[in-house]
Parts: structure tokens; C-alpha cells; sequence
């Protein structure tokens, strides 16, 4: 079995955007008090890090016009509100009711989307940090200023990085979807390891799930909003969108593999052919990975022998099986699963010679062109004031997590007074980032910052203790530095572990590094997160149920729409790709939604987990009725039938989309009675069942007994 090996591992990651990310913030924060410490000014160039930090927190990755103008915007806050906070910061009541306005309305812009608010964010951090900066007046606006250059040194520095190599982005976000896929292809291959935990391995691919239409979502922003690659001006936008488009196509062709695993055990474990189908598995996947570095690298992929000799092992495995089943000691009916799986492994492979093929053609100018209508598949987000005025009631999560900000800051504001620690704003800054809208995001970003920050605080120790000379700290501050920056958006924990001892040395080379310093981190640290807890659990709390029926409705709308258009493939020849293709999007952005919202479920108090397993059997068929339109989709795309016409399927069709439309409407009126919906059975149809043609009307009929059994279970769920 092929292992990844921990070099290319690293090499991933040194390629990865979450590197480069670390790598900007970091030059873009420490230069300017570097080089003015130079001449004696480490006073202002600290100021102009800040406003460098402070604007890095909205540069996250995206269409760059996008992060441009947020880094704008984020500038001009910055700067008036630096000033805002100093000239008011001698007052207590003063510098409390602009904190409380100020956290109100800067967290109200989560409605705007989390660039949004991430400008919010940004301007509350120069706020907390300003809070204890108390200076005459002529300083304050000195201050501003120097924040506001730093502020646009950073601006310019990431918009130049940008011009500089405006693929690099691109190349990185597709990388990564592409690496996302490769591991639920693998999770997947799990499915045919003996005495597998199913449940487990379901679970998990839910969630890769989630994280593949993430990180495919991006890569749709970036790709059809760059102005390079939309106007088809170069090879590399046109090779970038081509890889993109079949990506997305064969992750359907991998969603389409659904099978009942347990039955195929316990007919061919005996025969010892599953571990082949694993592996075979393995392999693409492994491949997937190839393409994935290749398009960081900058290298072209070369397909491995080894997969093409699993291939076709596997076939000539499961070609003598079928040929030695002479006393029928195998179902008929899974030795032709087996062959389907087959064929769709097959078909994989095909998409993935297909992608590697674009990579000889990457720099030609005869590279074809992508049939996408990239205008359709963007998503707009209104950033109209009447929005933010709809969101002034307590019925909106919004507006219930601003009301919960604006008393945790105040609360924590007047306990940092109370102690008077000589860094108080770390309290405040512990609140600002772990309080999030719902319940179990801010439990579970509490227990990352106090699990990195007690850590981070013993290894800042060790260091500042044991360590004493400046160019060995200032090599180490670096690398936290570098750290701290590139794991911020990958794992949170590690991020904060890296931050800590960074702080610590940071306040060392200020003249201030002590143990009593990192003990008071600790102690600020777990104050601002019990605040933040209590407060999430008890003031306006916003919990996962609210959401759920919103999203289970998203979820059966868009299996309802996916399903119509790939009936349209059948009855209809002429039906529109693009419609199609948008159809399978909504379906992927609504199946991540809910999966990811009933996995926040389990971390929220029992009390509040209200028809968990019911809702986790919705989500579960929910899945398997996506998988299986895709199977009957990808049958008409890549089978051949005789037949002429499927008319004969019609009504099995309209009473799958009666089912579904039934469902809607217990879910939006709470039905309790289970009406007697009759199924229509295949023999019913009159369709005459043919060897190898029983694919499409057996596909048709499991649909239908799927969208039955979704039918079944919204009569239960009362939300």
C-alpha cells in the first residue's frame, strides 16, 4: 500500500495558501518595526504593525477585488476609530458605551457574509487594543496616522503580491479541493475493508463532504470572478477552469457509487476480492493527490503504473468470478453490483487521464475552452442597509449573537478594570474571538484558544527562560511568527499555541518578558473564555434546532430540482446543461449545510439535540437520494440503451416528485397522520426488463422508495 510520504507532506504545505497566507501577514506585520528600530523609532514602526495586523485579519482568501476593498474599508475604520478610542479612552463611561455601540454594530455584520465580518473584527481588535493606550491628544492623532500607514503599507503589499503571480491563489484553493477529494475517495475505500465500522466511515465522509463543497465553493468564487481566467485571455485561466469543471464532475461520478457494503461482505469476503476494490480505490485517489501537488509545483503529473495494472487486475478478478459462478455460489445480483462498481471505477480513471491529459496542453494556446456560464454559478451577496434593519429582531440569530457580544465585551471590559492587570486587554481580546453566533462554535473555539494558550504559555516559558540570546529569540519569534499566521484558518489550537510564545517573546525584546507575564496570559485567557461560555449558554442563546428545518427544507427542494433535471435527460433530449449543472451545485451546498449543522448538534446540551435521530436518518437518506439521481445521471451520460423511449417511467417519476413535495409540506405544517401513498411498482410500468437495460427503471424505482421513506420521516419530525 502506497503511504504518503512526510516530505511531500511537508512540500504540500510550504505550497499550500495557508503558507503563503503566513508567510504575507508575517513580513507584513514585522517589517515596518524592523526596519524603523533601525533608526532608533521601534515605538512607531510597533504602530504601524498594528495597523497592519489589524487590516491582515479581512485578507483572507478570495476574489482579490473582493479583498481589496475590504482591506479599504477596513482601512478608513481603523483610522477613525484609533482616534475614536484614544480620545475617549481617559473615560471609563465614555470608553464603555463606544465599546458597546461599537460591538453591536460590528457584529451585526455577520448578515453581510464573513468578509463582513471580518471588518468588524478587525476594527474592535484596534479598539481593545487601544482601550489602555492613554496619550495628549497631538498623539492620538499621530497614532491614527501611523495606523493608517500601516494599514495601506499592508494593503499594498498583499495587492502587489496579488499582481505579481495572480494565478498563485487559484492554483492553491484548487489544489486543496482537489486534495479534499482524494481523502473522501479514500474514506470511501473503507467501505470494502473487512469489519468495517460503517457508521464511522458514513459519519466521516459527511463531513469531508462539507469540507469538499467548501473548499470547491471557493475556488468557484475565485475562479469565475478573476478577470484573467473569465475573459479566456490566457492558457493557464483556461486550463484552470477545465481541471475545475471535470473536478467537479467526477466528484458526481464518486457521490454516485452508493451500495448496500454490508450486503457485499457477507457474499464476497470469502472470495477475497474486496480488498482489490479498495485498493483500486486507494490508487485513484493517490493520483488525485499527484495532480493536486502538480498544480502547486507547477510540475506535470505522470500516471502511475501501478494503477493501471490494479485496474485491470481488478477487472479479470471480477470477469473470472463471474465466469467460475457455475454453482450459483454468488447472488447474481451482487456479482452485477460488483461489475457497476467496476465500470464507475473505470469511468473515474477515464476523468483522471482526461485531467492529466490538460496538463501537457497547460501552456498551449490550443487548450480548449470550458462550456461554463460562470456568471450563473457566482453568488451575490446585498450589502443594502434595509438587510441590516430587517435583522433589528429577536427572532434573528444575528441580531440575538450582537445583543450577547455587546454584554460579554461590557461584562469583560469592567472585569479587566476590577483586576487591573497590566495587560487587560487580553480578557477582551479572548472574548472578541471566541464569541461566535451559535453555541457549539464557541465551545469549540474555547476549548482550542485555552488548550493552545496554556500550552503555547509553558513552551513561551521554557524559551524566554532558557534562551537568552536575541538572534537564536528573534529566529524563534520569526518561526511562531510564520506559525501562528499559516494555521490561523487551518487548526485554530495549533495557531494559538504558535501565538503564545510569540507574545511572550515579542514583550522579552520590549523589556517586559517575565514568567509573572505568561501566568497573567493564562489566567486573562481563561476568564475571557468562561465569560464567553456562560454567556453563549445563557444570554440569547442561539441553538442548531432553530436552523434545522430551514435546512432539511433547502435540502428536499434541491433534491427535488436535481432529480427534475436529470428526468429531463430521459424525456427530455433537450435540456439545458447549465440548469443541470446549477441544480447539482445547490444540492451539494445544501447537503454541506446540513450535515454541517447536525455535526454542531452533538456538541450542544442534550436538552437541546431535539430529534437527533431522526434528523440523522433524514440527513443520511437525504445523501443517498442525491447519490442515486447522480447514478441515474451519470447512467444517461455514459451507457448506451436501446430503448427508445422511457415514457413508460413517467408516473414512477411524478410520484417521486409527489413524495418529495408531500414531505415539504409536513415539515412546513407539522403533519402527524401518515396518508396512504401508494408506490409504483416496476411491473406496473410495463417496461419489459432487459439484460443490462434494468439499470435505469431499477434506478428510477430506488429513488422512489428513498423519497417514500424521506415521506415516512417528515411526518416525524416536529420542528
Amino acid at each position: 500500500m502506497q503511504i504518503r510520504q512526510p516530505i511531500r507532506n511537508i512540500q504540500d504545505f510550504l505550497l499550500s495558501t495557508y503558507f503563503a497566507d503566513g508567510l504575507r501577514i508575517t513580513i507584513g506585520v514585522l517589517l515596518p518595526s524592523l526596519i524603523l528600530a533601525q533608526f532608533g523609532m521601534l515605538k512607531y514602526g510597533m504602530t504601524l504593525s498594528l495597523g497592519a495586523l489589524c487590516v491582515s485579519v479581512v485578507d483572507s482568501p478570495g476574489p482579490m477585488v473582493h479583498r481589496r476593498n475590504a482591506m479599504l474599508i477596513t482601512t478608513v475604520l481603523i483610522f477613525v476609530f484609533s482616534i475614536l478610542t484614544g480620545l475617549t479612552n481617559k473615560n471609563h463611561y465614555f470608553i464603555g458605551f463606544l465599546l458597546a455601540v461599537s460591538s453591536f454594530v460590528f457584529s451585526m455584520l455577520y448578515i453581510y457574509g464573513i468578509r463582513a465580518a471580518a471588518i468588524g473584527t478587525a476594527v474592535l481588535l484596534i479598539i481593545v487594543l487601544s482601550i489602555d493606550d492613554i496619550r495628549p491628544w497631538q498623539e492620538v492623532l499621530i497614532h491614527g496616522v501611523m495606523v493608517l500607514a500601516g494599514s495601506l503599507w499592508y494593503t499594498g503589499l498583499s495587492y502587489f503580491v496579488y499582481r505579481l503571480r495572480p494565478f498563485r491563489l487559484v492554483q492553491q484553493s484548487l489544489s486543496d479541493s482537489i486534495l479534499e477529494v482524494a481523502e473522501f475517495l479514500r474514506e470511501k475505500a473503507k467501505f470494502y475493508h473487512q469489519n468495517n465500522n460503517y457508521d464511522k466511515t458514513y459519519a466521516d465522509l459527511l463531513q469531508l463532504q462539507v469540507s469538499v463543497h467548501e473548499k470547491q465553493d471557493a475556488v468557484r468564487e475565485l475562479l469565475f470572478r478573476t478577470r484573467e481566467i473569465v475573459r479566456d485571455s490566457t492558457p493557464e485561466g483556461r486550463f484552470l477552469l477545465l481541471v475545475f469543471v471535470d473536478m467537479v464532475d467526477l466528484f458526481e461520478q464518486v457521490m454516485s457509487t452508493y451500495y448496500n457494503y454490508q450486503q457485499l461482505h457477507a457474499q464476497f469476503d470469502k472470495s477475497g476480492i474486496l480488498p482489490d476494490y479498495e485498493m483500486a480505490i486507494k490508487r485513484i485517489s493517490y493520483a488525485l493527490d499527484d495532480i493536486a501537488f502538480a498544480l502547486k509545483s507547477g510540475g506535470k503529473p505522470v500516471i502511475s503504473k501501478r494503477l493501471l495494472i490494479e485496474i485491470e487486475r481488478l477487472k479479470v478478478k471480477i470477469n473470472d468470478l463471474e465466469r467460475n459462478n457455475t454453482t450459483q455460489e454468488y447472488n447474481t445480483i451482487g456479482i452485477i453490483a460488483l461489475k457497476n462498481i467496476e465500470v464507475n471505477i473505470e469511468n473515474i480513471l477515464a476523468r483522471v487521464k482526461t485531467i492529466y491529459s490538460y496538463f501537457k496542453m497547460r501552456n498551449s494556446k490550443d487548450i480548449r475552452q470550458a462550456e461554463v456560464d460562470t456568471e450563473k454559478f457566482i453568488t451575490r451577496q446585498k450589502f443594502d442597509f434595509s438587510l441590516f434593519t430587517e435583522n433589528l429582531t429577536y427572532s434573528s440569530s444575528t441580531f440575538r449573537h450582537s445583543l450577547r457580544v455587546t454584554v460579554v465585551m461590557l461584562l469583560g471590559f469592567v472585569v479587566s478594570q476590577l483586576l487591573n492587570f497590566s495587560h487587560s486587554y487580553w480578557i477582551l481580546l479572548t472574548i472578541l474571538v471566541i464569541s461566535k453566533p451559535g453555541f457549539s462554535l464557541t465551545k469549540e473555539r474555547n476549548y482550542q484558544r485555552l488548550i493552545g494558550t496554556t500550552v503555547g504559555a509553558f513552551i513561551g516559558m521554557a524559551v524566554i527562560t532558557y534562551i537568552h540570546d536575541k538572534n537564536s529569540l528573534f529566529v524563534i519569534l520569526l518561526v511562531c511568527m510564520i506559525g501562528c499566521y499559516s494555521f490561523q484558518r487551518k487548526n485554530y489550537v495549533v495557531s494559538v499555541l504558535f501565538m503564545t510564545p510569540y507574545i511572550l517573546i515579542l514583550f522579552s525584546f520590549l523589556g517586559m518578558g517575565s514568567i509573572a507575564l505568561a501566568r497573567e496570559r493564562i489566567y486573562d485567557t481563561f476568564i475571557g473564555s468562561g465569560i464567553a461560555l456562560l454567556a453563549s449558554y445563557s444570554l440569547f442563546p442561539t441553538w442548531e434546532h432553530e436552523k434545522v428545518k430551514e435546512a432539511m427544507l433547502s435540502i428536499l427542494r434541491a433534491n427535488k430540482a436535481y432529480y427534475e433535471q436529470v428526468v429531463r435527460m430521459y424525456f427530455d433530449k433537450n435540456y439545458n446543461r447549465t440548469e443541470y449543472k446549477l441544480a447539482r451545485k445547490e444540492v451539494y451546498v445544501s447537503t454541506a449545510n446540513l450535515a454541517s449543522l447536525f455535526q454542531r448538534m452533538f456538541s450542544e446540551p442534550k436538552s437541546k439535540q431535539l430529534f437527533i435521530k431522526e434528523i440523522h436518518q433524514f440527513t443520511a437518506l437525504s445523501h443517498l437520494l442525491s447519490s442515486y439521481i447522480a447514478t441515474l445521471s451519470l447512467y444517461n451520460k455514459e451507457h448506451e440503451f436501446t430503448f427508445e423511449s422511457f415514457n413508460a417511467l413517467k408516473p414512477m417519476s411524478n410520484n417521486t416528485n409527489y413524495l418529495l413535495d408531500v414531505s415539504i409540506e409536513n415539515l412546513l405544517q407539522g403533519k402527524n397522520t401518515i396518508e396512504n401513498v401508494p408506490l409504483i411498482r416496476l411491473n406496473e410500468t410495463g417496461i419489459t426488463i432487459l439484460k443490462g437495460e434494468d439499470l435505469v427503471p431499477e434506478q428510477f424505482d430506488l429513488i422512489q422508495k428513498v423519497a417514500y421513506d424521506i415521506y415516512k420521516l417528515s411526518v416525524k419530525i416536529k420542528l
